[in-house]
């Protein structure tokens, strides 16, 4: 775990299950809380596994400048100009290999799993998908119907999605994780979202290139997640926070537990850490620090403890 350090000069938000419910609203005071740290300095990108043009309007709620982070961490757009009908210039971009992704096509079939690809700011399904209509609200004008998934294989594909019909169990996690280690990253996004990218990509590999970019420590950064998949950027700040609703593993390498996303937690600890100060050890207001293993299960109420 990084030792955390104050005054803090960077926050990467998780955007679904962290900043926002199913309703997909930002709450004033999380407007208000992101709006502060930007006005003192402190630099504030959103690191999801949303293709960026999904995410883009969160952005734009929030005011945000810096670098969007998409996919997982696979790609990092730059935010628009204002008034502009642009997607924001490509900084980064690791897509799967070919090969890679016809192995992972087959080895989803092989489980009863669907998959279907995001490249750049495209979804691309099948024509014989069943939730077509569900990925075209979701989406809009960005969905790419295909008659066959496995002839687009064949091209690069900046990450795969397999969906079940059930919640994937960890064995399913572990046992991609093990046929594609060296080739693939794989990850849990939703309990049904199960996510493959190029390898090094992940959310812990996109914080630090945000961190380097901004010249910031990682013990002055803070990023704040709900999943498995922010499990690698919560691990690799000063202040890791993971929200209640996330899995045990998530939990045990954050340094706090916020409120929950209901009670707007996000933009609680951003108030209590962020911006009420405080000294290098990293306590939240409240309580005193706790060691990771050390405590009890985290209060979810309005005092924030620290792990």
């Amino acid at each position: 775990m990084t030792e955390p350090a104050q005054p803090i000069r960077l926050i990467a938000l998780d955007i679904d299950g962290t900043l926002v419910d199913q309703n997909l609203v930002v709450g004033e005071r999380t407007r208000a809380a992101i709006g502060e740290a930007m006005r003192r300095g402190i630099a504030v990108s959103l690191v999801t596994g949303r293709m960026a043009t999904s995410a883009m309007s969160f952005a734009e709620t929030l005011g945000l400048t810096g670098p969007l982070v998409a996919q997982q961490g696979a790609l990092i757009r730059a935010i628009p100009e204002p008034g502009s009908r642009g997607v924001g210039r490509l900084l980064y971009h690791r897509p799967l290999r070919p090969e890679v992704t016809l192995d992972i096509v087959a080895w989803c079939r092989e489980r009863d799993l669907t998959p279907h690809f995001n490249h750049l700011e495209w979804m691309i399904v099948s024509s014989t998908e069943e939730r077509l209509e569900e990925y075209r609200l979701f989406v809009g004008d960005r969905l790419r119907i295909v008659p066959d998934i496995l002839a687009r294989a064949a091209h690069p594909v900046t990450k795969v999605v397999a969906i079940g019909d059930d919640v994937h169990s960890l064995d399913v996690l572990e046992e991609a994780r093990v046929r594609f280690a060296g080739r693939a990253e794989v990850t849990l996004s939703h309990p049904r979202f199960l996510e493959f990218m190029a390898p090094g990509v992940s959310k812990g590999t996109a914080i630090r290139w945000l961190a380097r970019r901004l010249g910031v420590p990682l013990g002055q950064a803070m990023a704040i997640g709900d999943q498995y998949n922010d499990l690698e950027m919560i691990g690799e700040v000063g202040h890791g926070v993971a929200m209640p609703s996330a899995p045990a593993a998530v939990q045990a390498v954050a340094r706090y537990v916020a409120p929950p996303v209901s009670e707007e937690g996000a933009a609680q600890m951003i108030e209590r850490i962020a911006l009420g100060g405080g000294s290098g050890g990293g306590a939240a207001a409240g309580g005193a620090e706790v060691p990771a293993g050390g405590a009890g299960p985290a209060d979810r109420g309005a005092d924030v403890e620290p792990r």
